[in-house]
């Protein structure tokens, strides 16, 4: 059963692997905020439609605390990272993320880190150094700190989901955070940017990608993960990212691919797998949520909704 739940939770981190490319050959360099407002709102309203779930009780500021950390602030941190930085090192700076996930959970969800998991994590990192040292292409520091932020934020807000867990069904939760999210990016777009770039057709490609697999189908993938697995595996298995963002970059924007990327890309993977195949620590937790609420459920639906 964890098999299945590692490979959906792989998707999420190919997904965004691939949408750092999307985003630099497709999207205006110049609308980080619209960019990242079309990018989470129109996939957290496609979600609410299928959920039909609109949030209760402290789920209005829960929803708004993990729209800001998982949606708003680090939508536009990567989508700022990914403008000014090759796509192999935008994707890269997140290595840090199992560790970083691995003290969160520690401290907010009582997870304990093995010495199998940290030794997978250690060689991941080393992994993703190599293909960050390996890279080529100009370094902005503003980038490498764009991605940095986005770290830790995500991280935070990552755990914060797995200990808010309560049942909620995930495509509803999901959806929240995305429209919160969404929502305040959109109004910083129209303070800061004022009104919506220009799209060609490329652009609007590039937009449904971003949306649709890059973010509604990434997100419900990355959680439903989160709530099934240790958050320092779904750390480690996150390092699909930047394999995914070295080899398209290579494949798709012509970045430089050495040996010393490939033995990084090799490295990773070992993590991953010596990660996933570590023992289970049994731990208190909250019930996995379903993905969508069960008939017997008592949830409000959306206003019109067909019964």
């Amino acid at each position: 059963m964890e098999a299945k739940w590692l490979a959906v939770t792989a998707l999420a981190p190919v997904a965004w692997g691939a949408n750092y490319v999307v985003t630099r050959q497709l999207l205006p360099v110049d609308a980080p905020l619209w960019g990242s407002a079309i990018r989470a709102l129109p996939a957290g309203l496609v979600l609410l439609a299928v959920a039909r779930v609109v949030p209760r009780g402290e789920w209005w500021w829960r929803s708004a605390v993990l729209g800001t950390l998982n949606v708003g602030a680090f939508f536009l941190l990567v989508y700022v990272a990914a403008q000014l930085l090759p796509s192999s090192v935008a994707a890269s700076v997140m290595a840090l993320a199992p560790l970083v996930m691995a003290g969160f959970a520690w401290l907010w969800v009582a997870e304990r880190l093995s010495g199998q998991v940290l030794a997978g994590a250690v060689a991941g990192i080393v992994g993703v150094l190599l293909l960050v040292g390996g890279a080529g292409g100009t370094i902005d520091a503003w980038g490498v700190a764009a991605s940095a932020a986005a770290l830790v934020l995500s991280s935070a807000g990552a755990v914060l989901t797995k200990r808010w867990a309560d049942g909620t069904p995930l495509v509803a939760l999901t959806a929240w955070q995305l429209i919160f999210g969404g929502l305040a990016l959109l109004a910083v777009a129209v303070a800061v940017e004022g009104g919506p770039p220009a799209v060609d057709a490329g652009g609007a490609a590039g937009f449904a990608f971003t949306t649709l697999v890059a973010t509604a189908l990434a997100n419900l993938c990355w959680f439903a993960g989160l709530t099934r697995l240790r958050a320092a595996t779904v750390g480690v298995v996150g390092l699909l990212n930047p394999v995914t963002g070295v080899l398209l970059g290579a494949l798709v924007a012509h970045e430089t691919f050495t040996g010393e990327q490939l033995a990084g890309i090799a490295l990773v993977l070992a993590g991953i797998l010596a990660t996933t195949l570590a023992p289970a620590r049994r731990i208190p937790a909250e019930p996995a949520p379903e993905l969508l609420p069960s008939p017997s459920q008592d949830t409000p639906e959306l206003a019109g909704a067909p019964a």
